[in-house]
Formats: structure tokens, sequence, C-alpha cells
């Protein structure tokens, strides 16, 4: 057997033309007619790091720790690959795994290749930037004086990138189909091909950004995390998005192009999705992890091609966790204990509820026919800690004062056997939500998605959220969730 994971982020179902999406991506829609799409997939951990912890060992992240690297008890897929005599190669302009909070995940695999220039990759040296330039270029919005400056590096690195060719998306497929092109008539092997692309900023190749005409004066293609303000023009960003899109499309066609000429698909397995989802405006809000998981980040994209299964689409319940657990199948490799996720193969049911959420949020959970985000009463006062043995946030380790109340806490059941450090989850340290402010909307909330699809219409009934919380307490249970989460959730710790 051989399997190519490729893995976008932050691709939006509503960018979709097979999922009734608003753009037309037609590559899209030709791996749509070669594969099963899934119509209820659903993250798991947000966002992106923790996102990949999931993939990795097929478990939920966000009940034990926020943005980390894999921990040394982690059971991961690419190990269990590795066993059984599969090599695993990573391709990606991913630059997250590449700081502190992610240093562990590519050496997960048995080779890799790092593709620089995404976003604020420390790439371009930013020593004396041409300020002035920039500020005629960008919008204000966009426009940063400190050297430290996400948005300033990310100018910086544009200096480098200014024709298709040298996007990193672009140099990402290049070295994946590098890797195809040499090793499509061999054996046990796992290709991971990874984008960070379409990720904010939304930032495309001229021809792209020419299909979606409404630029003003200056560019502005990466938003605040933020609420949509009444008064402002977003036409710019929502425009930006799209034609990054659609370059997410063409390199996907590249990748179908090379299947088609190699006659892979007969023995070639081919998974597609992505990490989650992002807000353009919708419910007034833009980005992610602040706000209520609503549709537009929890429910993503999922496509499965394998060799012998049959196509179509499944309405079957699923989440990323399940995506690991259909690579153990794929390849023959019995699921560990550890594993929560389930396989997706074979017609697969899928699961009552998918439970999903970002350390120190909301729980929220999802049957497919209703949505239901549960808040502590109080964000603050409940108790809440982090269980790590990598005490890292996304670019920098925890700080003393995170660190001076640890305790040794002997572990969980997926430990194996190891302690952990138990750490309070202080206000204001480096996790998720940084960008815009800490959580919003903390409200407990119910949607029926089959009345109510764009999630207009909040309610509360209890013997629907009653039936909620005995799901997702005996889900937290599988995962053996800390003790003190029941309580945080107003949850019955189940016997």
């Amino acid at each position: 057997m051989k399997a190519v994971l490729l893995l976008y982020d932050s691709l939006t179902l509503k960018s979709l033309s097979c999922y009734g999406g608003q753009y037309q991506t037609p590559n899209f829609d030709l791996l749509a007619a070669r594969s099963v799409q899934f119509e209820k997939h659903i993250v798991g951990s947000l966002p992106c790091m923790p996102a990949r912890r999931d993939l990795q060992t097929g478990r939920l992240n966000f009940l034990h720790r926020s943005w980390g690297p894999l921990e040394p008890f982690d059971v991961t897929a690419t190990a269990l690959l590795r066993e059984a005599g599969v090599h695993s190669h990573l391709v990606t302009d991913h630059y997250h795994y590449f700081e502190n909070g992610g240093a562990t995940y590519h050496t997960a695999f048995d080779s890799w290749d790092f593709i620089r220039g995404q976003e604020a990759d420390p790439w371009v040296p930013c020593i004396t930037p041409p300020h002035d330039a920039f500020a005629r270029q960008y919008h204000s919005e966009q426009v940063e004086s400190d050297t430290s400056g996400y948005r300033l590096q990310a100018a910086m690195n544009r200096t480098q990138i200014r024709t298709e060719p040298d996007f990193p998306s672009v140099k990402t497929f290049d070295a994946g189909l590098a890797f195809l092109d040499t090793h499509a008539a061999h054996d046990n092997w796992f290709l991971q091909i990874e984008v960070f692309d379409p990720h904010e900023p939304f930032y495309a190749p001229p021809e792209f950004r020419a299909r979606f005409p409404n630029a003003g004066d200056k560019v502005r293609d990466w938003p605040r995390y933020r609420r949509d303000k009444a008064d402002d023009d977003t036409g710019d960003l929502v425009a930006s998005q799209a034609a990054l899109v659609a370059m997410c499309d063409a390199q996907l066609g590249r990748l179908l192009d090379m299947m088609d000429a190699g006659d892979m698909w007969d023995d070639t397995a081919l998974i597609v999705t992505t990490d989650h989802g992002f807000m353009l405006g919708e419910h007034g809000w833009w980005g992610k992890n602040r706000m209520p998981f609503f549709s537009e980040i929890a429910h993503i994209p999922l496509f499965i091609h394998a060799p012998g299964q049959p196509v179509g689409r499944s309405a079957a319940v699923s989440q990323n966790i399940d995506v690991m657990a259909t690579l153990l199948d794929l390849f023959g490799v019995d699921r560990p204990e550890t594993v929560q996720g389930r396989s997706l193969l074979n017609g697969a049911s899928g699961r009552d509820i998918a439970l999903y959420g970002i350390f120190g949020g909301a729980v929220n959970a999802t049957d497919g026919r209703y949505s239901y985000f549960r808040y502590p009463a109080d964000m603050e006062a409940a108790p809440l800690f982090e269980y790590t043995l990598m005490p890292q946030h996304s670019g920098a380790p925890f700080v003393a004062a995170e660190l001076a109340h640890a305790a040794l806490h002997p572990g969980f059941d997926f430990t194996q056997g190891m302690p952990v450090l138990k750490i309070p989850a202080i206000k204001g340290a480096k996790r998720p939500p940084m960008q815009g402010g800490g959580f919003d909307d903390t409200e407990t909330v119910l949607y029926d998605l089959d009345a109510d699809p764009g999630q207009n219409a909040p309610f509360r009934d209890p013997d629907i959220e009653a039936r909620f919380c005995r799901a997702i307490a005996e889900a937290m249970r599988a995962h053996d969730a800390p003790t003190e989460l029941y309580d945080r959730f107003d949850l019955v710790e189940p016997a």
C-alpha cells in the first residue's frame, strides 16, 4: 500500500463548489468524483498544532493541553507505520513545525522537506525594513513598525515571493510531486503534502488575484481576528481569500494529473482534508479561536480515495482523529488502545457525536442534527490546568509565572506510565486565543442544523442538552479527561 495525505490549512467548506460553495473549484470537483466525500466531517482540537496532534495520535488534544509539541508518550501514526515497514515523508511550508511549540512533529516522519517563506516565517532578514515603502503599499491594518511583528516579517518575505513559482505552497507541491515521480512505482510509503494555504494572509499570485478584482488603493489581504465592523468594506479580504483558494485548487489539479498519468488510482490512497475553517464575516466575526465554533470553523471538507473502495457521499459523522485510524487501516496496522479515532473505510457508520474545541474554551459537540456549544458559567473562575511534559507555547516556552506552581501529576491512561506536569493555566499565557483578545460570545447554546443550517437561531432545550451532556461526559471519559473539567462544565463524571 501507498498513501498520500494532502493537508490544507483553513480550507473552508463554503469555498468548494462540490460542497455547494460560492467559488468554482473544478479540481476539487474532480477529486469528489474519485472519492468518498464526507458531508459531516468535523474538527477536533484547534488551532494548528493541536489539530496536527489529533491527526498524529488519533485522540483529542484540547482536553489536556493547549498548543504544544508531540509528547514523549504519544503513540503516533508515523511511528506505528515505521514499525510496519512503511516509510513516511513530509513536505510542508507550514513553518509552525519548526518553532518551539511544534518542533517534534516533523521529526515524527522518517524524512521531511521544509519550504520557507509562509506568513511570518523568519526567512528574509528583518534588519532594515523599508517602512516607508510598505506604508505606501499596504493598508494601515497590515503595517507594523515592530521588527518582531508578524505582518512586518510577512511583508519582508513577500519581497522574495512575486511570481507563481516563488510561492511556498507551489514549491511544496513541486517537492511532493518530485517524491511521487521517484517513488510511485515503489511500495510501503506514506507521503504527507501539507500547505499553509489558504490560511491568512490571503496572498496569491497576480494571475489568480486578477480573477477576483476588488482591491483598494492599498493591499489588504490579512484580516484581524475581531468582530466585523459595520462600516468596513471587506470586499478586498473576501476577494483575496477567493484568489488563494483558486490557487489551492490549481495545485490540487497538478496532483490529480500526476495520479492520472501514472495510473496511481488503482494502488495509491489519497486523503484530502484541512485542520479547521475560518470566519469570513459570517455571524459578524473574522478569524477563529475567539468566537463560538460555528460551522464555518467546525464543519470541514474530507475526501478519501482508497483503492477498491466505492466512491460517493457519506453522511457519517466523522472528525480528524478518524483520519489517523483510517490511515492505519489502509496499511493493515492494528489500532492501539490509545487511539480514539475510528476507520472511515468500508462504508463506516461514523460516530454518535463528534467532540471538539480549543483548550480553555467551550466543549462543543454535534450529532449531525444539532450542534451544542457548552461554556463554563465563569470562564476564569473554574480551575484549569495544562498537562504536559513539553511546556512550550506556539513561539516560546512556558514562562516562570506559569511553571512556578507546577506539580507532578501521576499521568493518564495514555501516558504510558509517565507522570506529567500539572501547570495552572494562568490568564494571559501565550496560548490561543491571543490575537484580538480572549474568548467572546461565551453563551451555552444549541442549533438545529436541519432547520437552521446557518446557525442563526440559537435555542435551549433541557432534554436535548441532557442527552448531549451525557454523550460529552462519556467522550471525555474515553479520553481520560482531567477530573476538574467535569466541574468546569457542570457535567456528571461517568462512574
